[in-house]
Formats: C-alpha cells, structure tokens, sequence
C-alpha cells in the first residue's frame, strides 16, 4: 500500500484548491485564512505534544517563520485571492503548479546550475501550454478582475517557488511538525492586519463553509502533511516530486466534477502539455551503468 501513497498524497494537495472554492463564498480571502491558520497552530501544537516534537527556537525560529510567510502567507493569500475573484480553481493550480519550472530557472540563473535539454524541451512544451489553456474556452465563476487576478496568482507563484527555495537552504534538519508552528503563526500574522484593514471579517458559518474549513485544516495541513513525514522518513520523497505534475489535472478534474468547470478541447491539451512540462523539470536523470559501476568501484576501493 506504500507505493500509493505518493498519488493519495497528490490526491489530497490538489484539494487544496477545491476546499477554497468551496468555502469562499462564506467569507473573505483573509479572513478565511485567518481562520485556517489559528486552527492549523492548535492542531499543530496538540501534535508536538502527541508526537514529542522540538519547537525550534532562536535563528531557527526565524527561518521557520520567513519560510512560512512566502509558503502559507503569500501562496494561499495569492491563490485565495485570485479564486475569490472568479478564477477557476483549475486554472489557478495550472499556473502556480508551474513552480518546479520557475524553481529550475531560477537555480539556472542564480545558482549557475546547467539545464539537460529534456528541462528546457519542458520549459517549452510548458508555455505551449499555458498559451493554450489561457487561449481556451475556460469559464470563470464570476465577474471579476481578471487582471488582479492573475496579477495574485504570480504573487502566488513567487511566494512558493522562493519559499521553497528558502526552506531548503536554512530550515534543513529542523522538526518539520514544530517548525509548522512557526510557519502557520507567520502566516497569521500576515492575515491579521489584512482583514482588519481590507474585509468586513463577517462569517457564514454554513455547514458547506465548515466542512470546507475542516477538510483544510485536517485533511490538508495535517494528514497530507503527515503523509509528506512519512514519504520523507522512508526515503519515498522523490516519488512526490516525480508525481507533482498530475496536481494541476486532478484539481481541474476535481472542479469539474463538483462545481462543474469546464474546459474545451484546447484547454485540456494545453493541461496535458503543461503536465509534462513539469514532469520533464522535475524528472532525475537515470544513472549510467558505467557511472554506477565506477562509483560502487570507488565505494569498495
């Protein structure tokens, strides 16, 4: 059953999306995340205690927070955003799924790290695309900016490409559990003033918003991320990578099955062109015989 937890893991990321689009329409952006995250910091907490889990403390605490700030503030708030303003939760997990493309391009510009020609026949492939799923029939939910909505979803893009980015560099070898303290705490320190400034911060607690509210919380921020802990702890992390591509067609999927969007045939090719996009980035290569047979030769000598 372990092989599957990869895809069940993929499954429930893609959801993500669904859960916004489901419960958006009971409150606003910030608000609602508001609400995510304090309830994310008091599941998390119970779980240090269950699981004996470190707090990190000092610099790491601030790394923690910064990380959480790009991930769960500018992300969801960006994604949240631009839903909220009548982008389809498909097309909105299309061109922020686009992050292991941005993140190959930045560690090429920055990093000085060479792309294999599959990485840059993805790059292509993926802006054929998004030209074509941009070019096609997809209907949003409502009238809104259009504009300021995919102008939210790049903030999106840059929020969890360098996040990423951000934790992989300083947040190595803290207790993932503890850190999502900070990360969740972060976050709602970033939404806090937002809604106080920007929204009414009035509530529908309808039982659509609560299950909404709920599947975020415990299917999102703890199972999936408990699924990530255990794929990391018995070495299946590289599989989440390999399989992040289907994140953008299962949540189209998932949309249409249960709101209904739809897109035409232009828009589904430029789905499955930008699926392989990123599996082409993100695919490691496979180690030659001859290579592998010298380094084990190394390793014995």
């Amino acid at each position: 059953m372990t092989r599957f937890i990869p895809f069940l893991f993929v499954v429930l990321w893609s959801s993500g999306f669904i859960g916004a689009r489901l419960g958006l329409p009971y409150a606003e952006p910030a608000t609602f995340l508001l609400l995510r995250m304090v309830a994310n910091i008091a599941v998390f907490l119970l779980l240090v205690v269950i699981l004996r889990s470190r707090i990190p403390t000092g610099k790491a605490m601030a790394h923690c927070m910064v990380a959480g700030l790009l991930i769960h503030g500018f992300y969801l708030g960006g994604t949240y955003i631009a839903i909220g303003l009548g982008m389809p939760a498909g097309l909105c997990s299309l061109l922020v799924g686009l992050q292991p493309i941005v993140t190959a391009v930045v560690m090429f510009g920055c990093a000085g790290e060479r792309m294999r020609a599959s990485q840059w026949i993805g790059l292509v492939i993926g802006f054929i695309g998004i030209n074509l799923v941009l070019q096609g029939n997809m209907a949003w939910h409502q009238d809104g900016s259009r504009e300021a909505a995919y102008l939210f979803t790049f903030l999106a893009l840059v929020g969890i490409t360098f996040g990423t980015l951000y934790q992989k560099k300083f947040c190595q070898g803290i207790d993932m559990v503890g850190s999502a303290v900070w990360q969740y705490s972060a976050a709602a320190l970033l939404f806090l003033p937002v809604a106080l400034t920007t929204e009414t911060m009035v509530v529908n607690w309808t039982p659509t918003f609560v299950f909404a509210l709920s599947w975020l919380v415990l299917v999102l921020s703890v199972v999936a991320i408990l699924l990530l802990l255990y794929m990391v702890k018995h070495g299946e992390s590289s599989n989440v990578a390999s399989t992040f591509y289907l994140v953008p067609p299962m949540t189209a999927f998932q949309a249409w099955l249960i709101f209904g969007e739809s897109f035409d045939e232009l828009g589904a090719v430029g789905f499955i062109l930008a699926a392989v996009a990123v599996f082409l980035v993100t695919r490691k290569p496979k180690l030659i015989k001859s290579d592998a047979y010298s380094t084990s030769a190394k390793s014995a000598s």
